[in-house]
């Protein structure tokens, strides 16, 4: 067995697609009308919520994005209009991390 992809869900696919591929800079793997896979590895898929009382959109992901040099990164993103809770900060494990939000309100972080 192994993970084949982690689902994020969305609300606006339009601005889903304009956020991951365009300001996150992410290559899409490949494309459906609800949904969009994005290579990290494994399948980063955005897709499509349409709503509703169990809605699964604006939540913490819990998927950790790990980059060579996270400083930089968050520079760049900021730079770029991606909403970050707090700086990159250092965990008691040695890691560093910094949350950020999509246009849905999911988040999701960075990881060095």
């Amino acid at each position: 067995m192994k993970i084949y992809g982690v689902r994020v869900w969305v609300d606006d696919m339009a601005a889903a697609k304009r956020f991951y591929g365009e300001t996150l800079g992410l290559k899409a793997k490949w494309e459906m009308a609800v949904a969009v896979g994005y290579d990290l590895g494994i399948d980063l898929i955005v897709e499509l919520d349409e709503g509703g009382e169990d809605s699964l959109v604006g939540r913490f992901v819990g998927v950790s994005i790990q980059v060579d040099d996270i400083q930089a990164t968050y520079e760049a993103l900021k730079a770029r209009g991606v909403p970050f809770l707090a700086p990159p900060e250092k965990m008691s494990w040695g890691g560093t991390l910094a949350h950020f939000k999509d246009p849905a309100g999911n988040t999701l972080t960075l990881m060095q």
